[in-house]
């Protein structure tokens, strides 16, 4: 591990780390805030995944957690969104996929299989890494994240519900496996059959038995994705019909952007802080 800087923050340090990854197969880059609490022993960990064309650094510059993950006692770990790099398959040209879209999947489909394991790399080898490197309560961990991070999320956690103990996300991809602006991208990662793409669909994981206790969603009324991509109403139902607890809170006026995140940041790390104990 590879240390690119570090600088301190209400009474805690920020870092920006780097690694050579066995899952993508490429350097990847990802973000660390140590609360001042773990110079005395190990404190919980809080995995936030960003959304389409972020990297690790969006959260960090413009998500507003520090002073709250500082108070709280919280480690708060940001990956990056996809592998990077010469020789990483790319369209360069498309925003919704390639690099900055890795939708949190173990991608099949060649040319992208060799590096787009993000699944992987965000639930086992980069866990193992903030395991050995930093002062990590691993048996107390919970996730977020937003839109296509939002989708990571609640996917993650339904399908690994003994690791963490909350999940929360900001105006997540409810559907991707039929909305618009993801639907091309697991075709791509996950081959035209569709059977497939269940694995990282949240409302079809849930349709298909898997379960989390329950989910704090926020979204924004004046999101100019909500109709045709989000879709928070399919979540919805999907948790009616399998008695998963969700507090879905519809904000008025807020659009897609940090400055919304940033607005109800603090009300998921004290979500997250009370789950984790």
């Amino acid at each position: 591990m590879k240390t690119i800087s570090t600088s301190k923050s209400h009474g805690g340090i920020q870092g920006v780390y780097s690694h050579a990854s066995l899952a993508c197969a490429c350097d990847m880059t990802f973000a660390v805030f140590v609360p001042p609490q773990a110079k005395h022993g190990p404190v919980p960990v809080l995995w936030y995944l960003s959304g389409l064309t972020c990297t690790h650094a969006n959260v960090m510059d413009k998500g507003e957690y520090r002073r709250l993950a500082a108070e709280l006692g919280l480690i708060i770990v940001c990956p990056d969104t996809s592998p990077r790099g010469e020789g990483v398959a790319d369209e360069k040209d498309n925003w919704q996929f390639g690099s900055g879209a890795g939708f949190y999947v173990d991608a099949t489909q060649v040319p992208f299989a060799e590096n787009y394991r993000m699944y992987s790399y965000v639930t086992e080898e980069l866990p193992a890494l903030i395991a050995a490197n930093f002062p990590a309560d691993m048996s107390r961990q919970a996730i977020f994240g937003h839109s296509m991070g939002g989708h990571g999320a609640l996917t993650i956690a339904l399908k690994n519900p003994e690791r963490f103990k909350s999940c929360s996300a900001f105006a997540p991809i409810a559907q991707p496996s039929t909305a618009g602006w993801s639907k091309p991208a697991l075709e791509k990662y996950l081959g035209a059959d569709e059977a497939a793409w269940r694995a990282y669909d949240t409302t079809l994981l849930i349709e298909d038995g898997k379960r989390f206790p329950e989910f704090l969603v926020d979204q924004g009324s004046a999101d100019s994705f909500l109709q045709e991509g989000l879709r928070p109403w399919l979540l919805e139902d999907a948790c009616k019909k399998a008695g998963i607890g969700l507090t879905l809170r519809m904000q008025d006026g807020y659009d897609h952007s940090y400055n919304f995140i940033s607005t109800f940041m603090d009300d998921h790390l004290r979500w997250h802080a009370a789950c984790l104990g």
